[in-house]
């Protein structure tokens, strides 16, 4: 991602954006592909086979072979179609919530009807982008 935007100072911050979309297309067509029942089967049976079949990077494929969620938001996943990975996988969406936010799904549950996390100390990176907020 190369043109710089606000949301870049917020820790933890994927925008699918018109960019990220673009580096994404091949990881999202191949997630879309898992909605037909015989490219989940493939998927499953020879996972590097049938990677094989989408021009993905090697960060992309990389990140796909070793289900590291955050991993496919940062090269242009869109978490509803990476989401379908787990799918595939008998995984739910809260479980890769709890992944990505390195707890147990239970405890992630528990967090979310809690109010979710605080703010405090997630809003941006640095203190400059704070202050263009708060003007």
């Amino acid at each position: 991602m190369t043109t710089p935007h606000d949301y870049d100072s917020i820790p933890g911050t994927y925008v699918y954006d018109a960019e990220r979309g673009r580096v994404g297309y091949a990881l999202n067509m191949f997630c879309m592909s898992l909605n037909k029942a015989q490219n989940r089967e493939s998927f499953r049976t020879d996972a590097p086979a049938y990677l094989d079949t989408f021009p993905l990077t090697p960060e992309q494929r990389r990140t796909v072979l070793e289900r590291d969620w955050l991993g496919m938001l940062k090269v242009g996943g869109n978490i509803y179609y990476t989401i379908k990975i787990a799918f595939c996988d008998g995984l739910t969406f809260q479980d890769v919530a709890g992944m990505m936010s390195g707890v147990s799904k239970e405890a992630y549950a528990k967090m979310m009807l809690a109010g979710g996390r605080s703010p405090e100390g997630n809003r941006y990176k640095d203190s400059s982008a704070a202050e263009n907020e708060h003007g």
